[in-house]
C-alpha cells in the first residue's frame, strides 16, 4: 500500500506539472498569435484544447458473506492537440498519454500505459485536400505483466515502441473529420529489452532491436463535441499493410475517447481500444500454471472512470 501511495503522489505531481507547463504553452501561443483563450478568430492559426483527468475508485469489505478484495485504483489521461493552419499550409500535432494502477490485495499491477504521439504536415493541393507527410511514435510507460505473474515483464519502455513514417494525401471535408492515405509508408517496430529482443517478441527476430516494413497506411481521425460541448469524441482508426509480409494481414489500431461532462471539473470519460498486430503472438496460462503461446488474436482495452476532469 504505501508503494501505491507513493506512485500515486508522484503521478499526481507529474500531472500538476503538466498541466502547468500546458498552461504556459498555451498562454505563448495566444500571445504569439493575439487572441483569446485558444478561440480560433479571423487572426489566430493555431488550434489547441485537450483533456485532463484522474480518476480514483476504491473498494474495501469487511466481513463481507458475498466475498470480495480491498482495491484501490487510479487512471490519468491526457489528450492533447495543437493545430496550425493558413491559406496554403496545415500542421497538426497530437498527444495522448495514458497511466493507470490497482492495488489488489497484495499485487499492485498496471491498468492502463500509453504514449502516442503524431505530427502531421500539409500542404495544399485543393480546397480539402493536402499533400502530407506524418509521423507517429508508440509506446509506453512502464513494464507490463501477463498477471497473476508479476515476476516477468512482458512489454517495457520502447519494448515495444511503433514508429510510422508516411507521405501520402491527407483528406478534410470537415473541421472534425481527416482520413490520411500514404501508399508509401516505412514502419519500424522497436524492442529495446534484451530479454525480449533475445526471444523474438512482437515480431524482431531473435537478438534483433528493430523491425522495418514498407507498405500502405491510412489513418481516420474524427473528433467532435455535442450537447453544448458536454459529450466530446475522438475516435482513431489506423491500417498498416505490409507490401512484402502477409499483405493480406492487415494490422488495425482503433482507438476512441468519449468524455461525458458532469460538471465544470467533475467528468466519466470512457476509453477504448482495439489492436490487432498478425507479428504479436498472445500467450496464455493454463489451469496448471503454464504459459503457451497462441496465434495472433484481436485485442481489446476499454477503461471507464469518473473523477476530476478539466477541458479546455
Amino acid at each position: 500500500m504505501k508503494k501505491f501511495i507513493s506512485i500515486l503522489a508522484i503521478g499526481l505531481l507529474f500531472l500538476n506539472s503538466a498541466y502547468s507547463q500546458i498552461n504556459d504553452m498555451r498562454a505563448i501561443s495566444e500571445q504569439v498569435s493575439n487572441v483569446s483563450t485558444g478561440k480560433v478568430d479571423s487572426v489566430s492559426k493555431w488550434k489547441t484544447g485537450g483533456v485532463v483527468s484522474v480518476n480514483l475508485a476504491q473498494s474495501s469489505f469487511t466481513n463481507w458473506s458475498a466475498g470480495g478484495e480491498n482495491s484501490i485504483s487510479i487512471n490519468s489521461l491526457v489528450s492533447l492537440f495543437a493545430n496550425y493552419s493558413d491559406k496554403k499550409n496545415s500542421w497538426d500535432n497530437m498527444i495522448d498519454l495514458a497511466y493507470g494502477l490497482q492495488q489488489q490485495g497484495d499485487i499492485l499491477m498496471k491498468t492502463d500505459d500509453k504514449i502516442d504521439f503524431t505530427t502531421k504536415y500539409g500542404r495544399r493541393a485543393s480546397k480539402k485536400l493536402f499533400y502530407s507527410a506524418m509521423l507517429n511514435f508508440k509506446s509506453q510507460f512502464a513494464e507490463g505483466f501477463n498477471y497473476p505473474n508479476d515476476s516477468v515483464a512482458i512489454s517495457n519502455f520502447l519494448a515495444p515502441a511503433y514508429v510510422i513514417a508516411a507521405v501520402g494525401l491527407d483528406y478534410k471535408p470537415h473541421k472534425s473529420f481527416t482520413a490520411f492515405a500514404s501508399p508509401a509508408t516505412c514502419k519500424m517496430t522497436i524492442v529495446a529489452d534484451e530479454r525480449l529482443s533475445n526471444m523474438g517478441a512482437y515480431g524482431v527476430d531473435s537478438g534483433a532491436v528493430t523491425r522495418t516494413e514498407v507498405g500502405a497506411y491510412t489513418r481516420f481521425i474524427y473528433q467532435n463535441d455535442f450537447m453544448d460541448k458536454s459529450i466530446s469524441i475522438l475516435s482513431k482508426l489506423e491500417l498498416f499493410s505490409s507490401y512484402l509480409n502477409n499483405p493480406e494481414n492487415i494490422d488495425v489500431n482503433w482507438e476512441t475517447i468519449i468524455n461525458f461532462k458532469v460538471n465544470k471539473y467533475i467528468n466519466a470519460t470512457i476509453s477504448s481500444q482495439l489492436m490487432y498486430d498478425d507479428d504479436i503472438k498472445i500467450e496464455e496460462v493454463d489451469a496448471n500454471g503454464n504459459t503457451k503461446t497462441r496465434g495472433a488474436k484481436i485485442q481489446f482495452k476499454e477503461v471507464i472512470g469518473v473523477g476530476l476532469n478539466y477541458k479546455f
